[in-house]
């Protein structure tokens, strides 16, 4: 089935401030306008096929974390009803709504913050090699998907489109951006990660790891980007888990592994995907909005 999907937003009289991997920047003065494409990447490489209504569903699902954490720390949201956005983003309003968030100007922080719950990923390709992940000592003898004693914090460079961001210990973290913000910003994360997952375990849901990201507005301290989706956090159905092994995702996981299964090198350009790719890619996407917040919000057939 043929969906309607935005790779690029063409918004001419707005300014364009950047394209990011998936999101495209506006100026709008004193204030942004994020804009969530459908584009998708992995292994930091934008692919030529977009996956129909992912901008959409990565929106919603930020929208809703943010208002759950309101109440942990501020964020930059502004609105995302595109209705109040200013008059200058009228003439747009088809391409934008849904899939964008007006949001404050911030001096972004140099680092991602990540959390993680479980050993998966580059943190266990790390403990494989040293016990350790980002500096961190961890127990001996765990396997790959197991749950860690408590959530750990293991931030990484912020680098620009096309580099591998990197990861780094906290001392590091703090040369980048100072010991007080590095020790306020791990804290912080790792109270967003530990009340988002359990509140996605009570819906069905694994939060395995994610990463947040702050930004400075008035020199205080705010959640920026976006926040716990399958963009940015490895989703495990919860009902699935089994620690020793690879687990089903609601993340892009499910598509990482067939770049993996066809051999692709991470380097760009990316391979043309296959029909069932994507409608199984967007499903999985689909599959953590419902199960989130109680809704497919329209998007579903």
């Amino acid at each position: 089935m043929m969906r309607e999907a935005v790779y690029e937003t063409r918004c001419e009289g707005l300014k364009l401030l950047k394209r990011g991997k998936v999101r495209d920047m506006y100026d709008l003065g004193d204030s942004l306008l994020m804009v969530a494409t459908d584009r998708l990447s992995a292994f930091d490489v934008v692919m030529p096929d977009p996956i129909p209504d992912k901008g959409k569903i990565l929106t919603r699902i930020s929208l809703f974390w943010f208002e759950v954490m309101q109440d942990l720390v501020d964020n930059h949201v502004i609105t995302g009803d595109a209705a109040a956005f200013p008059a200058s983003c009228r003439p747009y309003a088809r391409q934008l709504a849904g899939r964008s968030i007006q949001v404050l100007k911030t001096r972004p922080l140099p680092i991602e913050c990540v959390v993680r719950g479980y050993l998966s990923g580059s943190g266990w390709e790390s403990y494989q090699r040293s016990g350790q992940v980002c500096g961190i000592q961890l127990p001996e003898g765990l396997t790959e998907s197991d749950r860690l004693p408590e959530p750990i914090f293991t931030p990484s460079t912020k680098e620009d489109q096309g580099s591998h961001d990197v990861n780094i210990d906290f001392d590091r973290a703090a040369n980048l951006v100072g010991a007080s913000v590095a020790r306020r910003v791990r804290d912080l994360s790792l109270a967003l990660y530990r009340h988002g997952a359990v509140l996605a375990a009570s819906k069905g849901i694994i939060i395995a790891d994610t990463k947040f990201e702050f930004g400075l507005h008035d020199e205080k301290i705010i959640l920026i980007d976006e926040i716990l989706t399958p963009d940015s956090s490895r989703f495990w159905p919860r009902a699935a888990y089994e620690p020793g092994r690879p687990q089903q995702s609601f993340d892009k996981q499910y598509f990482r592994d067939y770049l993996t299964a066809i051999g692709f090198n991470k380097q760009p350009p990316g391979p043309q995907l296959p029909e069932h790719v994507i409608e199984q890619t967007r499903s999985r996407y689909l599959d953590a909005l419902r199960l989130l917040t109680g809704s497919t919000h329209g998007l579903a057939d």
